[in-house]
């Protein structure tokens, strides 16, 4: 198949295979934003006169029918080099002279910054369904075992009473910052790019204001050597957000491992959510979470990962930024499926409701002894030394019980409060149009 750069030679074999690289399977999650961004301009070609209303017509028809090909898994690349070279020869091949008149006014460089921000914004959309379905599950755990007291540690140390309910709700509450991180990564990426061409747009009179319309960005990148400039900030930014919610990911996994060791003992799982050893018959070993914790580790090196892959150019498009879907494309995978797998193995655990009971767990309530004696009018330094006194000569005792009022404590967790947080965080990700697709 001829490229559409062709001009009468060809690439060495050696040079077009290394170039190429991956680019080909990675670009078929592409395809169909690759069409629906082919829609837009060939509607807005036939506004400014390049194309005639007739050509429009069967080329959205033959659009649709390869559009009907990808939605079925029966579309391929070819010998093509990429995706818009594909779609392209499909478009001359069944309509001859017609199909190569969709490039005027376009470069593949903003070709591909179209499909990716399409993409990108269809992966954000995914990944907060998927927070909030995780949220909501915390949230409702957060409630169901709000009475149920653990300790709480420091320095790895027992320090003070925490809960069940704090706990589970504190990681809803953190999934709030992380949303608020993505939905900016939404608003980079919900800005049209098309119409930069190579990136200093086109003589042509192309109206940048219909196609941002057609395919339902919020806004466009106005500038177009700035647009060009969004390639590798707007993966980058993105890729800081998945490392937010990683890092929540790898604290929660990391809690579980450590609960559920026999030494703790707080939380519990069904035999075959856990994996045995090959010649220890007593273990269930925590390995979904561990390699949650292992995944998020990995997600979270991807924002420097990019970094230095997009440092040292200076402006207009690059072939490096090709490697950045290699990186970034695997890592959306690895973040949908950490967010599932999470859900689904809380969805099933069990917390153990007498933990107090164990003696080590004795001096958990010095803090909550020592407030009650300042609220009987002991100063606070004095009411201190008094129970230091009793816990270094073991004599401390007191009621294993809590009586935290504040917002955000024990007996008080704000959970629609948090919740409002979380509504309002979201809000900014909402598609502003499904397009012309």
């Amino acid at each position: 198949m001829a490229k559409i750069w062709d001009k009468g030679f060809d690439a060495n074999k050696r040079v077009e295979d290394f170039t190429v690289g991956n680019d080909r399977e990675l670009d078929l999650r592409l395809a169909k934003h690759d069409i629906r961004g082919s829609m837009a301009h060939i509607k807005m070609l036939v506004k400014t006169g390049l194309l005639k209303a007739e050509e429009e017509e069967a080329l959205q028809a033959e659009l649709q029918n390869i559009l009907a090909e990808v939605e079925k898994g029966n579309f391929r690349l070819d010998d093509a080099e990429d995706i818009h070279s594909q779609i392209e020869a499909m478009l001359t091949e069944r309509l001859g002279e017609m199909g190569k008149k969709i490039h005027a006014g376009r470069s593949r460089n903003d070709q591909v910054l179209v499909d990716i921000k399409l993409y990108l914004k269809e992966e954000i959309l995914q990944i907060k369904e998927e927070v909030m379905d995780l949220f909501r599950l915390l949230q409702s755990l957060s409630e169901k075992h709000k009475e149920v007291l653990l300790p709480g540690y420091t320095h790895g140390q027992v320090a003070m009473p925490s809960s069940f309910g704090l706990w589970f709700g504190a990681y809803a509450e953190t999934l709030v910052d992380d949303m608020h991180t993505l939905a900016a990564a939404w608003k980079v990426a919900d800005q049209n790019p098309l119409g930069s061409a190579a990136g200093y747009g086109s003589s042509f009179p192309l109206d940048r204001e219909m196609t941002t319309r057609e395919l339902g960005f919020s806004t466009m990148n106005y500038n177009v050597v700035a647009a060009q400039m969004g390639r590798g900030k707007t993966e980058r930014i993105l890729a800081q957000s998945m490392a937010n919610i990683a890092a929540t990911l790898n604290k929660l996994a990391a809690d579980n491992c450590m609960y559920l060791s026999g030494n703790y003992g707080f939380i519990s799982y069904p035999q075959e959510l856990t994996t045995g050893s090959s010649i220890m018959p007593h273990k269930k070993n925590p390995d979904v979470w561990e390699l949650i914790r292992a995944h998020s580790n990995r997600l979270q090196s991807l924002p420097n990962e990019i970094t230095l892959m997009t440092t040292n150019m200076p402006h207009g498009y690059h072939r490096d930024y090709q490697l950045l879907k290699e990186v970034l494309f695997p890592a959306l995978e690895t973040l949908h499926k950490l967010l599932q797998m999470t859900h689904f193995m809380l969805e099933h655990i069990s917390v153990n409701e007498d933990i107090l009971s164990d003696p080590r767990y004795d001096y958990l309530f010095t803090v909550e002894e020592v407030n009650r004696r300042v609220l009987q009018g002991i100063p606070f330094r004095e009411a201190y030394q008094q129970v230091g006194k009793e816990v270094q000569q073991g004599t401390f005792h007191t009621e294993k019980k809590v009586q935290h009022t504040h917002a955000g404590s024990v007996g008080n967790l704000c959970t629609e409060e948090i919740r409002k947080k979380m509504e309002l965080a979201s809000q900014g990700i909402q598609s502003t149009k499904d397009g012309i697709i």
